[in-house]
């Protein structure tokens, strides 16, 4: 059976059984759970769902589910199983049925839907846990009995095995597990499921979650019990496709087909070629599935993880002996095999080749640059008889050559050596700081979360109105004061809820002769809170109150969200479709915007991109935006947004011949009521990510005024106010020709220091002349220009010589040596000079034989240096 086949006959069966099929959710999850960097199991989209958070859309669901792991990634090409990449087959209960209905359903499909041999499935069931409290699953193994599995294949196992749980604390339950016998040529007559043997393959795990599990270990029922199951495609195609490994299946092998094509290599030789070619196929299909959901290269969270993957893909690629460009090749195949099933793929088919082809071409430079370094620090451990790599050393590799660190360490052990791990992680300390700074500040937000939501959901949800009115006279649901504001929630709203990139309304609450100022809305899923300032005002739940939005704020706000619309659809009609929002913030006073690019717009890229968005305004064109199905929006061509979560109805808010967009921010009728766009920068935000900031409306007016009043000034001091353009280039060029004559007398006096320092010239032992002095203050020498003295100075006194000079500037000393290719053969060298005297100095440096440099901050040892320096260069030429 094709891989294609088991999934529709998994998801016909469970449809027939009143299931909804609900599309695979994105490998990067809802900016709502940040608790991970991507998609890792069947059941994380329906967290939300299972912690009562939000309504599922149905009782019983199912799907096939994009999942990507990383914890494993070493053993990926060694074994036949393990990848980065594969599918989750899963049915869900919500409080609907149990295990009656899981466990006969299990059997069922398993024998009679995937046609599996009944006599070779055994099950495994919980047995049990004093710790917790409970006996063996007897309700489970009863079921077993029931649909035909004699007692012998029916196995008990711990905790460890057969309790699923979210975490360390929360819901949880007992699992059950299908394994199919592979036959005894895979293990001994005695082996069980759980046992530390190739035997028996898992391919169905049934988790009925019932109990919740408190800090202190105790269990609760929970009030809603929940069946979560989950099959792994590529495993389960491997059993009924009757082939060894997951790399040799109908929709895997063809990328290991492609290997063997453009290698000329065969997978079966085993060793290194297999191990290679299985992680090629693995790691570029996990490639072309990220950056379809949005994911780019960078040295950050899941950007680092893509590269990560690309680079290991390449890298294996060179031993198979694959010239470059080929990764490529290996993306077209994936969509190829899967864009039927995965549409994305195809939509994002240039977005995928862009990526794929930059990371190869950079990483090759990677490559080239860091694998000599790597080869050198191999050698001399080797010969230096030692297993250990300095810790600088992989740091250099990561922070000067752009070497992954896991890749460094990878790399190291295939040729049997370590890493001093926690040297690394020393030396990258200080680059964590910022990070961990964040991190501390955004565990606060967590904390503040958590206490809005208990608060929330002690009263009924919140009705949002705020798309209809700016005002709403409604009741007072709940009322809790903390740290001298105020946690409110209404029965009605019409503050808009910080999401989507657009921040929260602000405005007034007014009752009686009363009023509180709404400083923050919290969004909770579908509900909201407010975070009020009160002052000395009593506030009350059940008080009916005027909710009134600040007009001016959430006007400027909605002006800002639509030029946000018209910025992306610009940026793709002129970079390319494969811009993609990465991130977003839009304020009353500004907008800011990250996308996919991986270089810097040009000027002439920004004036156009600003010139398309003006015009659209100038068109006004209609903005509108409509509640639909999600399946119905995406047939519409509808985006949806990198890293947002989206329930089966969505907002779609439309520019008329413009874009379509999946959003829940709040818009203008009309792109006129833009006024006017003006970018005012744009760089980097991240690894291939760009980052524009803009103004519109009355905020662009006072910005070209503002500089209207900074040019006129600009022309008043330079003497002509009506032509501050002419004054400037008029000034510049006055600027260029005396910068010209600094030049010329600077050389001038250059040359004359020239020639008094080679008048102090000193014959040396065996032949040669030396010039070590102090070069006078007066000078003003840069770094720069002592090296053009030192050389001036050797080309004077002739060959052989030797020319160490010392000078003091901006506070600092500097030192610097030459010596001649004849002296460097008498055993005599600049670099080694200078990293004796360097340190008198307070500073360091060096160089090659025959020149070196250094820098100090103490200039008042700058003589002491030059005396060190004589003897240095007397000492080594006796």
């Amino acid at each position: 059976m094709r891989a294609k086949e088991i999934r529709e006959t998994y998801l016909s069966f469970f449809a027939e059984r009143g299931h909804k099929i609900v599309p695979s959710a994105s490998l990067v999850p809802s900016s709502h759970d940040p608790s991970v960097l991507l998609t890792t199991a069947g059941m994380q989209p329906f967290k939300p769902y299972f912690l009562g958070r939000e309504q599922p859309p149905a009782p019983r669901l199912a799907d096939v589910q994009k999942c990507f792991r990383t914890t494993d990634i070493e053993e990926v090409g060694n074994t036949a199983r393990h990848m980065t990449f594969f599918e989750m087959l899963g049915n869900w209960s919500f409080g609907d049925y149990f295990k009656a209905e899981s466990i006969p359903w299990g059997w069922e499909l398993s024998t009679q839907g995937f046609g599996m041999d009944p006599e070779r499935i055994w099950v495994t069931v919980f047995g049990g846990d004093e710790e917790l409290g409970l006996g063996p699953d007897e309700e489970a193994i009863e079921i077993w009995r029931a649909t035909g599995v004699p007692e012998e294949r029916i196995v008990r196992l711990g905790r460890e095995d057969n309790f699923w749980q979210a975490g360390p604390t929360g819901p949880c339950g007992p699992c059950s597990e299908l394994y199919l016998d592979r036959g005894l040529q895979f293990g001994a007559e005695g082996d069980r499921p759980g046992d530390d043997s190739d035997r028996f393959l898992e391919f169905w795990n049934h988790v009925f979650m019932s109990y919740d599990l408190a800090e202190d270990g105790t269990l609760t029922e929970l009030p809603m019990r929940n069946i979560d199951t989950g099959m792994g495609l590529d495993r389960m195609a491997a059993v009924l496709q009757d082939v060894p490994s997951v790399f040799e299946t109908d929709h895997v092998r063809p990328l290991v087909d492609l290997a063997e094509e453009l290698s000329g290599r065969r997978y079966d030789e085993g060793g290194a070629v297999t191990r290679a070619m299985r992680i090629v196929a693995d790691h570029s299909r996990g490639a072309a599935f990220l950056i379809a959901d949005g994911v780019v290269p960078s040295n950050e969270d899941r950007g680092y993880i893509l590269r990560r993957i690309m680079r290991r893909a390449i890298q294996q690629g060179r031993t198979l002996g694959l010239e470059a460009p080929w990764l490529g090749r290996f993306a077209e195949r994936t969509i190829e095999l899967m864009g039927e099933d995965y549409p994305e793929l195809v939509a994002e088919r240039e977005t995928i080749a862009r990526w794929v082809g930059d990371e190869e071409e950079s990483f090759g430079r990677t490559l080239e640059r860091g694998s000599e370094l790597l080869e050198r620090l191999v050698v001399e451990a080797k010969e230096g008889e030692t297993s250990w790599i300095d810790a600088a050393e992989a740091f250099k590799l990561h922070d000067t050559y752009g070497f992954p660190y896991d890749l460094t360490k990878e790399l190291l052990a295939e040729q049997g050596l370590s890493v001093d791990d926690q040297g690394f992680q020393e030396l990258m300390e200080e680059q964590r700081q910022r990070a961990r700074t964040a991190s501390a500040t955004a565990h606060g937000s967590e904390n503040t979360h958590e206490r809005v939501l208990a608060f929330a959901d002690a009263a009924p949800p919140t009705q949002f109105v705020g798309y209809e009115t700016l005002r709403s006279t409604t009741g007072l649901a709940a009322v809790e004061a903390a740290d001298g504001k105020a946690l409110v929630k209404l029965e009605q709203s019409p503050f808009y809820a910080e999401g989507g990139g657009q921040v929260a309304d602000s405005g007034v609450l007014r009752w009686g002769e009363q009023e509180a100022r709404v400083v923050d809305v919290y969004r909770l899923g579908e509900d909201q809170a407010l975070e009020v300032e009160a002052g000395g005002a009593t506030i009350e739940p059940g008080v009916p109150v005027e909710a009134e939005v600040d007009a001016e704020t959430r006007h400027a706000t909605m002006r800002n969200h639509t030029a946000t619309h018209l910025l992306h659809a610009a940026l793709r009609e002129r970079l390319g479709t494969h811009v993609r929002q990465a991130g977003s913030a839009v304020r009353p006073d500004k907008l800011r915007f990250d996308f996919t690019h991986g270089q810097a717009l040009a000027p002439e890229e920004l004036r156009d991109v600003e010139e398309r968005v003006n015009e659209w305004v100038k068109a006004s064109r209609p903005v509108r935006w409509m509640n639909m199905n999600r399946s119905e929006a995406e047939e519409l061509g509808a985006m949806a947004l990198f890293g947002e979560k989206y329930g089966e109805w969505v907002r779609v808010v439309e520019v008329d011949g413009v874009s379509r967009e999946l959003c829940g921010g709040t818009h203008v009728a009309n792109t006129a009521e833009v006024g006017i766009f003006k970018l005012t920068s744009e760089g980097s935000s991240a690894a291939n990510v760009r980052r524009v900031e803009a103004i519109t409306g009355p905020a662009a007016i006072d910005f070209f005024r503002e500089r209207e009043a900074q040019l006129r000034e600009a022309g008043e001091l330079l003497g002509n106010p009506q032509d501050p353009v002419a004054a400037a280039r008029r000034a510049a060029e006055q600027l260029k020709q005396a910068s010209a004559g600094a030049e010329k007398a600077q050389r001038e006096q250059l040359g004359g220091a020239a020639d008094d320092l080679a008048g102090q010239v000193q014959e040396l032992p065996g032949g040669g002349r030396a010039v070590v002095a102090t070069v006078e203050e007066s000078l003003q020498a840069n770094p720069k220009q002592l090296l053009d003295l030192a050389n001036r100075i050797q080309s004077k006194v002739g060959q052989p010589a030797a020319v160490v000079l010392g000078g003091a500037f901006g506070g600092k000393a500097g030192l610097v040596a030459l010596v001649s290719k004849d002296l460097v053969e008498r055993g005599l060298s600049a670099g080694a000079i200078i990293r004796e005297i360097a340190p008198i100095v307070g500073g360091g440096g060096g160089g090659r034989d025959d020149m070196a440099q250094a820098g100090g901050k103490d200039p008042s040892k700058l003589d002491e240096a030059l005396s060190a320096a004589r003897a240095a260069i007397e000492r080594d030429l006796t």
